[in-house]
């Protein structure tokens, strides 16, 4: 098991690249909706198989510092 600390953005870039990717970057606008009030913790479950680390890496790379995403994200909903 490894430590994931800044894992920046070449998780998401791949996931991006691949031909079956879907859109979810909804799920940064709820995020920064209630990032800085009481219901700030959010849980993503979904069944086995159905992207929750796909959306942990996109929130990884919309959030991190280490790198830019700016053109990661030009195509998506976030970006409206």
């Amino acid at each position: 098991m490894g430590v994931y600390l800044n894992p920046g953005n070449s998780l998401f870039a791949e996931a991006v690249r691949s031909e079956i990717y879907v859109d979810k970057t909804e799920l940064i606008k709820y995020t920064n909706k209630v990032l800085k009030t009481s219901q700030k913790f959010i849980c993503i479950s979904r069944p086995r198989r159905f992207g929750k680390s796909m959306a942990a890496n996109m929130l990884a790379a919309y959030y991190g510092r280490e790198c830019d995403s700016k053109e990661l994200f030009e195509a998506y909903k976030i970006t409206k």
